[in-house]
């Protein structure tokens, strides 16, 4: 059994990594998205502990999946809530864990039809590797690596626990 540090160790991780990236680019006033449903759960924590001007963002991608008809309809979708100007802005994106990277092409796809953002920034909390396309974190809790048939699952929101299990 893979052991995994406790959630808030890895947010905490997450957030010093942001505060860095934050002043490290210069980046003024920048917008924060969840990606429903664990990133979003991550986001509002991240966001309320770097104590970000803008409101939180939300993003269900699920109608953006290029994997739709694979991967069957999320049984709540939720709508997307972006409630300020993405245009020239700086984004950070946060997810729970990124895999083959589908999801985050699928949030970019959404995005970029709000409007054009100078950058995004990628944080998540657990980095599985073995991606199918070119995405990598600039801020992450922690790499892991799981057997094949092993997934890790985002349990919250309060709390927050991760949990690995096997496909069966």
């Amino acid at each position: 059994m893979t052991e995994l540090a406790p959630v808030e160790t890895l947010l905490a991780r997450m957030e010093a990594g942001l505060r860095d990236l934050i002043r490290d680019r210069g980046m003024d006033d920048p917008a924060m998205i969840g990606i429903h449903t664990g990133g979003a759960w991550l986001a509002e924590r991240l966001h309320r502990a770097l104590g970000l001007n803008t409101p939180l963002g939300t993003l269900d991608i699920s109608f953006y999946r290029d994997d739709f008809s694979t991967a069957g309809l999320h049984p709540q979708v939720r709508p997307s809530n972006l409630p300020f100007k993405v245009d020239d802005r700086n984004i950070i994106l946060v997810d729970d864990v990124i895999y083959s990277g589908r999801t985050i092409r699928a949030a970019l796809n959404e995005i970029f039809d709000y409007g054009r953002p100078s950058r995004v920034v990628l944080a998540v909390l657990i980095d599985r590797g073995q991606r199918e396309l070119p995405f990598a974190p600039d801020v992450t809790g922690t790499v892991l690596s799981l057997t094949e048939g092993q997934r890790i699952k985002l349990r919250g929101p309060d709390p927050l626990e991760l949990e690995i299990r096997d496909a069966a």
